[in-house]
């Protein structure tokens, strides 16, 4: 397939279902996808029931790094009209796709604007933070990156719909969460049943929590903890907040912090476990070694560093059509700096020890690892 292919093509790329995937992202006919629940306790007994996803046979996808390919998108992309052209073409086809879904974009989106979030923002900004520059380059097909309500808004109804694309054969978006979520909760769970003396988990901090959805999985599975979601923008904290607010009361109740978390200005030493999910890929080589030191710092000894992202080594993430990565690396302008870092030796120079990498679903590693002791 060749990259000069027509943008209203894309919808011969990306199914009816709204899977933008390939072949090789369905399991083996006959085979089923492992299922957990997302909130249940699982006991450490036993080892890790995750699906056999496949690795491709590289190190990382043809289309990173400075692989002629990689070259050829960088400069197709560089062509500001094709850009232009790219990113208005990936949103009309994700919002598209993502309604013939059965996800209800457009309209949880105007649930949003048409609330009551914007009274949010004043309780939630923090008026005195510097954002650093990477964080106002464009983002996911939004000319001002995440900081905007547009957004903000549609961000759920985005992550629903990635999580439908990487567990294309679920049959419901909750099955798909099942497997997605499900087994990131549980390589946390284990991890840190493994490697910490202490079992129990009473403090939570979640990285890039965007509009909470991570935040709130974190708390379902760990009702006891005390669970803070951390977030750059303060449009997406308060569509949480609003959110929160409007929803069954927790016993525990979640807090927001407008905040870097390259330098989140908490206490060291204040948390068991911190997360960081789908954030690095969004966040150039210095911004990802500066995280990984703040988590470090913030943790207590014994405590639980959890990451997932992109894996380097998915054979879907490999085997992406030359129209999907194309679009793909124009709306993430990172993302080739977060396929050339070593996050293992990332973390090991951290500090952090017992590093375990798991692909917990098609598309996704998670890495776990522990502040000594």
């Amino acid at each position: 397939m060749a990259l000069s292919l027509p943008l209203q093509n894309l919808s011969a790329v990306i199914s009816a279902t709204g899977n933008a995937t390939t072949a090789a992202s369905r399991p083996p006919k006959g085979r089923r996808w492992e299922v957990h629940s997302v909130a249940s306790n699982t006991s450490a007994a036993g080892p890790l029931q995750f699906g056999e996803y496949e690795e491709g046979k590289l190190e990382r996808p043809k289309w990173t790094g400075e692989t002629p390919l990689s070259r050829l998108v960088k400069a197709i992309i560089s062509f500001k009209p094709l850009y232009f052209v790219l990113k208005l073409g990936a949103r009309r086809v994700l919002i598209s796709t993502a309604e013939k879904n059965n996800i209800p974009w457009t309209k949880m989106a105007k649930e949003i604007l048409e609330s009551e979030v914007y009274r949010e923002m004043d309780i939630i900004q923090n008026q005195s933070l510097v954002y650093p520059d990477y964080y106002l380059n464009p983002f996911h097909a939004y000319e001002e990156g995440n900081l905007t309500w547009l957004a903000a808004a549609e961000a759920e109804a985005a992550t629903m719909s990635m999580v439908r694309r990487v567990v294309p054969n679920a049959s419901s978006l909750e099955e798909a969460n099942q497997v997605l979520r499900g087994n990131w909760l549980l390589a946390i769970e284990q991890h840190h049943i493994q490697y910490s003396e202490s079992s129990v988990i009473n403090d939570i901090l979640d990285i890039g929590c965007s509009v909470g959805v991570s935040t709130k999985y974190l708390a379902d599975k760990f009702p006891t903890a005390n669970v803070t979601g951390l977030d750059l923008s303060p449009y997406f904290l308060a569509v949480a907040q609003h959110k929160e607010k409007t929803a069954m009361p927790r016993k525990t109740p979640l807090r927001w912090i407008h905040a870097n978390g390259e330098d989140t200005g908490l206490p060291s030493k204040s948390f068991d476990l911190v997360s960081l999910a789908f954030v690095l890929h969004e966040c150039p080589t210095r911004a990802i070694v500066n995280i990984v030191r703040e988590a470090f710092r913030l943790l207590r000894p014994g405590g639980t560093l959890a990451l997932t992202d992109l894996s380097l080594k998915s054979k879907v993430l490999q085997e992406l059509s030359p129209v999907l990565f194309t679009l793909l690396k124009s709306t993430e302008p990172f993302l080739d700096e977060y396929v050339l870092t070593d996050m293992e030796e990332t973390l090991r120079k951290a500090g952090f020890v017992n590093i375990t990498s798991i692909l917990t679903d098609p598309k996704h590693v998670t890495v776990t690892a522990t502040v000594p002791q």
